[in-house]
């Protein structure tokens, strides 16, 4: 299924030299920043993506993820997933004719593409001026698998701005963040993490388990029922829904069924207890623990505020 995906061409940025397509909406915003590098800013409401491009292996793609769930599946039918603040970092030999999943359906990202060879031929002012080899140190990031840095102070002090700065300063800031980002990225000692990732196979059995749990909110099924249903080991089963969904199975379906339990405050005049048993707890005591954990407020006083606020 095809849906629509707009590729914007700003500040002067030529192309694209990629094919892309999605099963939902998207939007791309691409950026020339420097020559050899270009920036672009992804906005997804679907389930994937996919690009095709040229197998660049001296081009250093920098993924930042900003909101939602971004899952790579690469040529070897792997998957590495990033969660909010985290920054892939891999070449574009490593993902050419590859498919971006969303598996929360949302996704927002930054995205940085360096040509390696051009910047060690003009290097960019800030690493100029630091004494630092371009290529030297941040062609290690192109080898081997994806590796990936997790959210940290550092990263969100270089991407935060770029995600509040209105559309007119938007090149400014590309300018100088651009800089910052492969100026810290040359200056670590240490290599990026490599990701774990999680093969084509167990991704399938992880989003049908995934698919049965949010669409039978009423029941509970254990890890072993699960993994017994969709063929997966216990250990890998719990690995491979966090890789994938960002939080283990427990805390996930707690959240959605908060989520589908606040809906319901909302859009019914359903009794709470009612509500509480729809969303699969044997009692309202557990229920309004639950939903308090994660809303913060009691699901009457939620209900009273929205009731307000109508």
């Amino acid at each position: 299924m095809s849906g629509e995906l707009a590729v914007l061409r700003r500040g002067g940025a030529q192309g694209p030299d990629f094919r892309a397509d999605t099963d939902g909406r998207g939007c791309v915003e691409l950026y020339a920043v420097l020559p050899g590098l270009t920036a672009a800013f992804g906005a997804f409401e679907a389930g994937w993506a996919s690009f095709s491009h040229a197998a660049q292996p001296e081009v250093l793609a920098l993924d930042y993820c900003c909101e939602g769930r971004i899952g790579w599946e690469m040529r070897s039918g792997a998957t590495v997933y990033l969660g909010p603040g985290d920054l892939a970092l891999h070449s574009l030999a490593c993902c050419a004719d590859s498919r971006l999943r969303f598996p929360l359906g949302r996704a927002r990202q930054i995205s940085f593409r360096a040509d390696l060879r051009r910047l060690a031929a003009a290097p960019p002012p800030a690493l100029q001026a630091a004494g630092l080899d371009a290529w030297a140190r941040l062609s290690r990031f192109c080898t081997g698998l994806p590796g990936a840095l997790p959210a940290c102070p550092e990263l969100e002090a270089i991407f935060s701005p770029l995600l509040r700065a209105p559309e007119p300063l938007r090149p400014a800031y590309l300018l100088l963040k651009a800089q910052e980002l492969l100026l810290y990225l040359a200056a670590r000692e240490a290599d990026a993490p490599r990701l774990t990732p999680v093969h084509a196979r167990q991704t399938e059995q992880v989003r049908a388990a995934h698919d049965y749990l949010v669409t039978h909110l009423q029941q509970r099924c254990t890890i072993e029922a699960l993994s017994h249903r969709f063929l997966l080991n216990t250990a890998t089963l719990k690995t491979a829904f966090k890789a994938v969904y960002g939080l283990p199975i427990a805390t996930y379906m707690k959240e959605c069924r908060v989520r589908e339990a606040m809906r319901l405050l909302r859009e019914t005049d359903e009794r709470v207890s009612d509500i509480a048993a729809a969303v699969g707890y044997e009692s309202q005591g557990k229920f309004t623990k639950a939903f308090k954990d994660v809303a913060q407020i009691l699901p009457t006083e939620y209900r009273r505020q929205q009731r307000g606020n109508a």
